[in-house]
């Protein structure tokens, strides 16, 4: 899709992808216990700017959205926690702006997207969040704590965002408003 240069189009519907996520961040399906939370599609959003407007777009819609979901609940040891917990994590979700040319690209985007936040969040929790982890956790696997912890709820929304965005009638309507918001 276009990637080129800044226009008020781009600028209006990446706001409103924006605040599509936060809204959706605020819908809780499930929390887990020392942070982290499945919500209904908060991230789906951020990868579509990325997918119809390439990954710098996306990086930086992810980036504010970041700050927007560290201002509403803001958990802060450090910046490197908070860069890696919020900003890199959730610019990361831009990433599906490189699969826009491919074959289920927005699905394959939206994945890798995910998994870059995932990634982000895991070096946060081996960096700040290793002290949590459960005295019955087996030791053996404690190395994989973090990633089995952060990505239990991104893999959780994304399996749920995957199935609502195939559903024909919202492949459709995404497919439709996409059309409006890539026109020349």
């Amino acid at each position: 899709m276009e990637t080129g240069r800044f226009n008020a189009r781009k600028l209006v519907f990446s706001a409103v992808a924006i605040a599509l996520s936060a809204v959706c961040a605020l819908v809780v399906l499930f929390r887990l216990p020392f942070g982290g939370s499945v919500t209904l599609m908060s991230m789906f959003f951020i990868a579509l700017i990325g997918y119809w407007y390439g990954p710098v777009w996306g990086i930086m819609s992810g980036f504010v959205f970041g700050i927007i979901n560290f201002m509403e609940d803001p958990i802060f040891l450090n910046l490197i926690q908070a860069c890696c917990d919020y900003f890199f994590a959730f610019a990361a979700l831009g990433l599906s702006g490189f699969f826009s040319k491919k074959k289920h690209g927005l699905a394959i985007g939206y994945i890798v997207g995910i998994c870059g936040r995932g990634i982000f969040q895991s070096i946060g929790g081996y960096a700040f969040w290793m002290e949590y982890m459960p005295e019955d956790f087996p030791q053996t696997f404690a190395f994989a704590y973090p990633v089995i912890y952060n990505f239990s709820v991104i893999i959780a929304e994304g399996i749920l965002t995957i199935i609502i965005i195939n559903i024909p009638p919202v492949k459709k309507a995404i497919d439709h408003i996409g059309k409006i918001a890539t026109a020349s």
